[in-house]
């Protein structure tokens, strides 16, 4: 019975999808569509709409009433057994009809016309967007190769030297859990920050930075200092329950500064970087709400309540003692920057400050000082090559620039130009013994002196200074003779990079009168 139901429908068997991707040759396209159906009504016939767009070509099969509108438009002809591609207005790109009857399946195979208006017209305009999607993959890896390479440059770590040992240390990790802060977890930081008060030489060897990934009980106090990058506030930590604390200093970088944090937390996680005259580094911390624009970027580290060397210098006039102390202090932090090896002998990498001024210089005490704010620092790693030394920007603050930055005239590949800009900058810090100033103001960075040198020509004044001191409680017979006062007179001093003897030209006695003209 079955059987013979199906032989006595007389309605047309069409395919009948909603959606299917013909395939097209030549002039014809296979609807493929894998489904079919016995139409309802007797008059209603195959149908084909075809339609493509600047994405997409795609194709509907159905059995339609040819007396009802379809897509806003009467079928024209549909008494054919093939089925015949009729072009109709469309405003979203291509759409042909087609409708037939006799045959099964004849929605099937859909028959465009060859001639200037059928399918050559439309094969054309399949020519831009076949371009353009084949442009799209080398476009999109070129995008990705870029966008890669230029995050590999800026947010890279510094690279690890060849020749050197492994690292011993390395920042801790961020993103702590909260409510978990145990006097025990940081005991360890406030050792290494008291360290700092009277440390030694040999402290200069210890590895005191913690590796906890817990945050400090801090509690900010007062905003003590503000710069281009960060805002400084001093800030009390908690010891105990018990109500002791510590007062130390808070760096805080907005989100948007994240590169400068980074940099300068890179720069302390070298426990080699640990002296007495470089600011005493405790820890550094990411805190703030879960969206990017609310976090903050803390480094924390030792406080000095005396401020920086500008700020002092404005108020105070210093002993020729004082001055000798705090310009040797300020020497041999650089220096120890500079050195390429800790007091103990330890293989570190050199450090170039890049913006040293009287204002990045705290004061410790009236006869010491400690150099701070390394946000633009510059590791001379012997694995970086010149063009990362170039790509690392013209940076600082203009009035201590050297001549060779000012002109962009710095030699990339020796890297003892980096250390020569720090030394003029120091002594424009300074400005304070004429006779070193003036070779270190030198216009030509090789004839600059070094840190070391520097060191060492306030290491005789000092000596000479305790010599003059021990010389004036001692009875001196009175002379005949008219004796004038002197300067203590300096050494030569050779310099460490190139064994040459620096010495003061007519040019540079010149460029130091005409800045200190400048500067009243």
């Amino acid at each position: 019975l079955q059987v013979q139901s199906f032989t006595l429908i007389k309605t047309n068997l069409c395919k009948w999808c909603d959606h299917s991707s013909p395939v097209c040759e030549d002039n014809i396209c296979m609807s493929n569509c894998s489904l079919t159906s016995y139409c309802t009504l007797t008059e209603e016939v195959c149908v084909a709409i075809w339609k493509k767009d600047n994405v997409s070509m795609s194709v509907r099969t159905l059995c339609y009433n040819p007396k009802d509108m379809l897509e806003n438009i009467m079928l024209a002809n549909y008494s054919s057994k093939e089925c015949l591609m009729t072009p109709q207005p469309s405003e979203d790109g291509l759409l042909f009809i087609c409708g037939c009857i006799g045959d099964h399946e004849c929605n099937d195979r859909l028959i465009f016309d060859k001639g200037a208006n059928g399918f050559s017209k439309l094969k054309s305009k399949d020519v831009i967007p076949v371009v353009v999607i084949s442009l799209v993959p080398p476009l999109l890896v070129a995008v990705i190769a870029t966008m890669a390479f230029y995050l590999y440059r800026t947010r890279q770590p510094g690279k690890k030297p060849k020749d050197w040992g492994p690292r011993r240390t390395h920042y801790q990790s961020l993103d702590p859990a909260e409510g978990q802060v145990n006097g025990s977890d940081y005991r360890g930081k406030l050792s290494s920050l008291s360290d700092d008060v009277n440390s030694e030489i040999s402290s200069t060897c210890a590895n005191n930075l913690n590796h906890n990934t817990e945050q400090l009980p801090i509690q900010l106090e007062a905003l003590v200092g503000k710069g281009r990058f960060a805002e400084v506030w001093r800030a009390r930590l908690s010891h105990n329950e018990g109500g002791q604390y510590e007062t130390v200093a808070v760096k805080i970088f907005p989100a948007v500064e994240y590169s400068s944090w980074c940099n300068e937390r890179a720069i302390f996680s070298d426990a080699n970087l640990k002296h007495e005259n470089v600011v005493q580094f405790l820890t550094a911390e990411e805190r703030g709400g879960t969206a990017a624009s609310q976090r903050q970027y803390w480094l924390i580290m030792a406080y000095y309540n005396m401020g920086n060397l500008q700020d002092f210098l404005a108020g105070h006039i210093l002993t020729w003692t004082e001055l000798c102390s705090l310009a040797g202090s300020i020497a041999r932090g650089l220096a120890h920057l500079h050195s390429d090896t800790t007091p103990c002998g330890t293989p570190k990498v050199p450090i170039a400050h890049r913006d040293l001024k009287s204002s990045n210089i705290v004061l410790k005490n009236h006869s010491e000082c400690a150099l701070c704010d390394f946000g633009l620092a510059l590791r001379l790693d012997l694995s970086l090559t010149v063009d990362d030394f170039a790509n690392s920007g013209q940076v600082g603050t203009a009035r201590y620039m050297a001549p060779e930055v000012l002109e962009s005239r710095v030699n990339l590949e020796d890297l003892e130009s980096f250390k020569q800009i720090d030394i003029y900058s120091m002594a424009l810090g300074m400005q304070l013994l004429c006779a070193t100033i003036t070779e270190c103001w030198d216009q030509d960075p090789e004839a600059r002196l070094t840190a070391h040198c520097v060191v060492e020509r306030f290491n005789t004044l000092a000596q000479e200074e305790l010599e003059n001191s021990i010389c004036s409680h001692t009875p001196i017979l009175p002379s005949t003779e008219d004796q004038t006062p002197s300067l203590p007179s300096l050494p030569p001093c050779t310099d460490h990079s190139t064994g040459i003897s620096p010495h003061v030209t007519a040019d540079t006695q010149l460029s130091v009168s005409s800045r200190q003209q400048s500067q009243m």
